[in-house]
C-alpha cells in the first residue's frame, strides 16, 4: 500500500470541450489512487481567462498562471512575423521559467504532468522537459494541434482519441502513441429522458415524433441560430426541438419564434444555456445538430448520437471540419461545411427524421467508435508513464475501422 501522494501538474482548459476532460481524468486518477490508499496532490496550470480558473478552484484544486502569448497562424510567413506574434511569443521563455519555479515550490510534480493543448501548454510542457518529469499529452483531436506536435518529442506517452490519428504521426511519435479516446463526463452518460421532460417542462411534445436537440455550445452559434431560425416551422412539422441558442440571440428567436402557429410552437424548447439538464436532454435526443468540437464528438459517440455537425470554420488548424469529416466518412454522422443553407440544413436532417432504422445504423456507427471509458484508458497511461514502463505494442487500440482519406 502506497503511502506517499501522487503528485501531477495538468495542463490545459480555456473552453468547457477542453477543461472538462481534463477535470474528468483528474476525477478517475483521484478515485483510483484512493481505492488503494494513496492522495492526489494537483496543480493546474492555465489562462486567467480561460474556462479552468473557475472550475479548478471550484473543485478543490490549486490552480495558477503563467505568462504566455497567442501564436497567430498563417499560411503567409510575412504575417507569422507580425509585432504581435513577436510581443507574445518573447513571453513564452519567462512563462517556462514561472512554471519550472513553481512546480519547484510545490515539489513535483514527481510522478508526472498531463499536457493539452495551446501556448499555455507549449510553455508548461517545455517546463516539464527541463524538470526531467515523464510528459503524458493527450490530442482530443484527429489531428496533432500545434503545441502537441512540438512536445511530441519529449513525450512519454501521446494518448490520442481516434486511431486514424496513428497514421498521421511521425514514426516516432508512433512508438510513443496509445488509443486512449477522449474522457467524457460520467453524468453526460447518465441521463434519463423523463427527467428532461418534468425539468424542461415539454408537456406540448409529441412523443411519437423524433426528438431534435440542437445547440452552438454554451455562447451559442449565430450560423446555427440562423440556420435552425429559417428551419424552424420546417423542422417542428416533423419533430419536436429544443433550441440551446446561447444568450446573444435568444431574444430575436423568441420573437420569431411567437410567430410559429400554436401546434409547432408548443413542440419548440427555446434556452440561452442547458447546463444540469444537458445530460437528460441529450437521452432524450433522437438527432443532435452542433458544431464538431472534440468534446462533442466524443459525448455524442459515447452515446451514439446521429449527428449533423456544422463545424466552426475558424477553429485552430480547421480541426472542427477533419472532426466532423472523420464521422461522416464512416456514416457515422453527416458534415455540413462552408457556407451552409438552410436548404442544405433540411436536405441533411430530413431523411434522418423520416427514417427510424436510418437514425439507428447511424447512431450504431456512431456508438462504434465512442470510448466512455476513455477516463480509464488516460488515467491507465498517466500511472504506467510516471512508473516509467514503456508502451505496450497495441495498447488502448481498440480496433477502430481504418477511414478513407
Amino acid at each position: 500500500m502506497h503511502s506517499a501522494p501522487f503528485r501531477l501538474v495538468v495542463t490545459g482548459g480555456g473552453t468547457g470541450g477542453h477543461t472538462y476532460p481534463a477535470l474528468t481524468a483528474v476525477r478517475t486518477l483521484q478515485a483510483r489512487l484512493a481505492a488503494e490508499g494513496r492522495a492526489l496532490e494537483t496543480l493546474w496550470i492555465g489562462t486567467a481567462d480561460g474556462l479552468e480558473a473557475r472550475v479548478a478552484p471550484a473543485e478543490g484544486i490549486p490552480f495558477t498562471t503563467v505568462a504566455t502569448g497567442k501564436i497567430r497562424r498563417s499560411k503567409n510567413p510575412i504575417k507569422l512575423v507580425s509585432p504581435a506574434n513577436v510581443k507574445d511569443m518573447a513571453r513564452v521563455p519567462l512563462g517556462v521559467l514561472q512554471a519550472r519555479r513553481r512546480r519547484q515550490r510545490r515539489r513535483g510534480p514527481r510522478d508526472g504532468s498531463c499536457s493539452r493543448r495551446a501556448a499555455t501548454w507549449l510553455v508548461r510542457g517545455c517546463a516539464t522537459r527541463m524538470c526531467h518529469r515523464p510528459l503524458v499529452l493527450h490530442e482530443q483531436t484527429v489531428r496533432l494541434g500545434l503545441a502537441n506536435r512540438k512536445l511530441a518529442a519529449s513525450a512519454a506517452r501521446i494518448c490520442v482519441s481516434s486511431e486514424s490519428t496513428l497514421d498521421l504521426l511521425s514514426e516516432s511519435a508512433r512508438a510513443v502513441a496509445v488509443v486512449t479516446g477522449n474522457p467524457v463526463r460520467p453524468e453526460v452518460l447518465s441521463g434519463q429522458a423523463e427527467r428532461a421532460v418534468q425539468a424542461l417542462g415539454l408537456w406540448g411534445f409529441d412523443r411519437s415524433l423524433p426528438m431534435v436537440y440542437v445547440t452552438g455550445g454554451a455562447q451559442g452559434s449565430q450560423q446555427i441560430n440562423e440556420l435552425v431560425g429559417e428551419s424552424a416551422q420546417w423542422l417542428l412539422q416533423r419533430a419536436n426541438l429544443i433550441h440551446q441558442c446561447g444568450p446573444t440571440n435568444e431574444e430575436s428567436l423568441r420573437a420569431r419564434a411567437a410567430e410559429l402557429p400554436a401546434e409547432l410552437a408548443a413542440r419548440y424548447h427555446l434556452a440561452g444555456f442547458v447546463s444540469g439538464e444537458l445530460p437528460d436532454v441529450l437521452a432524450l435526443a433522437d438527432v443532435v445538430v452542433s458544431r464538431s468540437g472534440a468534446g462533442t464528438l466524443a459525448e455524442l459517440t459515447a452515446l451514439g448520437k446521429p449527428a449533423v455537425f456544422v463545424p466552426l470554420a475558424s477553429s485552430a488548424g480547421n480541426e472542427q471540419v477533419h472532426n466532423a469529416r472523420h464521422l461522416e466518412e464512416a456514416g457515422a454522422a453527416i458534415a455540413l461545411t462552408g457556407e451552409v443553407t438552410p436548404g442544405q440544413l433540411q436536405t441533411a436532417v430530413g431523411p434522418l427524421l423520416a427514417d427510424a432504422p436510418l437514425r439507428q445504423a447511424m447512431a450504431e456507427r456512431a456508438r462504434a467508435y465512442g470510448r466512455p471509458d476513455a477516463a480509464d484508458r488516460l488515467v491507465d497511461e498517466i500511472l504506467a508513464a510516471a512508473q516509467g514502463q514503456p508502451v505496450t505494442a497495441g495498447s488502448g487500440r481498440r480496433g477502430e475501422p481504418s477511414l478513407p482519406r
